[in-house]
C-alpha cells in the first residue's frame, strides 16, 4: 500500500512559497490566501512548526485599507465576487486561528462587512445543476453541525448517497458518473463523519488510493495517481487521512476544517 511520505510534503508545500516570483505564482496571485490555509493547515495536521510572525503581518497586508475586512481589492456588486471575498474573509480568519492570533481582528468591523456583504447577495435559491453535490452537502451539513441541527438530517438516506461515490479504485468523487477526486476525500468524509456514518465506507480502499496519489520522489498530492500535485490537493488528502485516523496526522474538525486542537483552544479556551 505504501506509507505518507510526510517530510517530502512539508518541503514541497515550503518549496512553493519560495518560488513566489515563477510565473505560474504570478497567474495563481488570486489565490495565495486560499493557499496559505491549505498549506499551512497541512503542515500543521503533520505536526511541523513555522514562523507565524511574517505570515500574519502578509495576511493583515491583504486587508482592504477602505473596506477593512475583504482581503480584496477589487469587490464591486458581482454575487460570484461577493462569495469569493466571503470565502477570503473566512482563510484569513482560519489562518489567524492557526496561530492564535484572533486578537489582531477588529472584530466589529469584519462583523459589520459581513453583514452588508450579505445584504448585497442575492442567494439563488436554485443554484447551477452541473456543481459537485458533495461540495454542496458538505456547506449545509457543516452549518447544521456547527448550529446544533443536525437532527433535521435523514442520517441513513444521506449516508447512502454520500457512500455511494465511491468507485472501484477506492476513491471518491463528487457526483455520480464523475471520476474519483483526492479532494473528495475531504467534502464527502467530513459530511459522513459528522452524520456519524463514515463507517459505510471501506476506509483500507481510500487509503489505499489517497496514498498512491503521492509524488514519492518530490512530495505533494494530486488529484488522482500519476497526475501533477498541488497544494489543494495536498491538502484535502492529508485532511482526509485525518478522517481515517491515519499515525502521525492529526486529528481535523470536520465542520471548521481547522486542526481539532485549534477549536478547542478557542472554543473552550485551553
Amino acid at each position: 500500500m505504501g506509507e505518507l511520505a510526510a517530510d517530502k510534503h512539508v518541503e514541497y508545500i515550503l518549496s512553493v512559497e519560495k518560488r513566489k516570483d515563477s510565473v505560474e505564482s504570478a497567474v495563481m496571485e488570486h489565490l495565495r490566501v486560499n493557499g496559505a490555509y491549505w498549506g499551512l493547515t497541512t503542515l500543521d495536521l503533520l505536526g511541523d512548526v513555522v514562523d507565524s510572525d511574517e505570515i500574519i503581518k502578509w495576511i493583515m497586508k491583504c486587508q482592504h485599507e477602505s473596506v477593512p475586512s475583504t482581503w480584496w481589492k477589487n469587490m464591486d456588486d458581482d454575487d460570484a465576487l461577493c462569495l469569493q471575498v466571503v470565502l477570503l474573509v473566512m482563510l484569513a480568519i482560519q489562518v489567524l486561528a492557526l496561530f492564535n492570533k484572533l486578537n489582531v481582528l477588529d472584530v466589529d468591523k469584519v462583523s459589520n462587512f459581513q453583514i452588508l456583504l450579505d445584504c448585497k447577495m442575492k442567494m439563488d435559491p436554485f443554484p447551477e445543476t452541473s456543481g459537485e453535490k458533495s461540495i454542496h452537502v458538505f456547506c449545509c451539513v457543516a452549518a447544521l453541525a456547527i448550529t446544533g441541527a443536525l437532527h433535521y438530517v435523514d442520517k441513513d438516506l444521506l449516508g447512502w448517497w454520500l457512500c455511494e461515490r465511491q468507485v472501484k479504485s477506492g476513491g471518491l468523487n463528487g457526483r455520480p458518473e464523475k471520476l474519483p477526486d483526492v479532494c473528495y476525500s475531504w467534502w464527502v468524509l467530513s459530511s459522513l463523519t459528522m452524520i456519524d456514518r463514515a463507517h459505510w465506507i471501506s476506509k483500507e480502499k481510500l487509503l489505499k488510493f489517497i496514498l498512491s496519489c503521492q509524488d514519492m520522489e518530490n512530495g505533494g498530492i494530486s488529484d488522482r495517481p500519476d497526475d501533477t500535485v498541488d497544494i489543494f490537493h495536498t491538502y484535502f488528502g492529508v485532511a482526509g487521512l485525518s478522517f481515517l485516523e491515519y499515525p502521525g496526522v492529526k486529528a481535523i474538525d470536520p465542520a471548521h476544517a481547522l486542526p481539532v486542537d485549534v477549536v478547542d483552544r478557542i472554543f473552550f479556551r485551553q
